[in-house]
């Protein structure tokens, strides 16, 4: 029988999983960064492109001697690629003409 008293679990957002104990953690942001890039592909690149890097950065952490989480990486570079892209885009837009694409 479950018991609703203190649990050796402790609470789901402990100091061992986040490193704090309010916002988002890192595995939630990685996939929100990229969900971000993969439709900054399709709408807003410009701005969702830039948010997929930011998301990704903080789902990184700050230590450079761990291990990269893999959707980490995965934001930050189709998030470079995505604004990249944008930016590609609009200056093709600008330009006189049929423009780029």
């Amino acid at each position: 029988m479950a018991s609703f008293g203190r649990g050796s679990r402790g609470h789901p957002r402990s100091r061992g999983r986040t490193w704090s104990r309010t916002g988002p953690d890192r595995a939630t942001l990685a996939v929100v960064g990229v969900i971000c890039a993969v439709a900054g592909f399709f709408v807003l690149g410009i701005v969702l492109g830039p948010v997929a890097i930011v998301c990704g950065r903080l789902a990184m952490g700050r230590s450079r001697a761990s291990p990269r989480p893999v959707p980490a990486v995965v934001a930050v570079v189709l998030g470079v690629i995505d604004t990249v892209v944008a930016v590609v885009r609009l200056a093709g837009a600008a330009s006189p003409g049929y423009g780029m694409f």
